[in-house]
């Protein structure tokens, strides 16, 4: 879920997995898969700047092990 703002300023969450299209005109406008639509004060670029961001946080993994244990540890010598 990303935090986004109504026009208005009120902040209220979205998930982003289900954006269809968004649009400038002026004012970004998003529309869902289920067809309904948001206003926001976030540009189309912020938008996908946020949703890069999330997806990123979520999707970190751990370092491969090799990068963990010391040569000697690890049993490839």
């Amino acid at each position: 879920m990303i935090v986004l703002h109504r026009l208005k300023g009120e902040e209220f969450f979205l998930n982003h997995r289900l954006i269809e299209t968004l649009e400038r005109s002026p004012d970004t406008l998003i529309t869902l898969t289920t067809e309904r639509k948001y206003l926001v004060r976030e540009s189309p670029e912020e938008l996908l700047e946020l949703i890069h961001a999330y997806e990123r946080k979520i999707l970190t993994l751990p370092p491969p092990v090799e990068t963990i244990l010391p040569v000697e540890e690890r049993g490839d010598q």
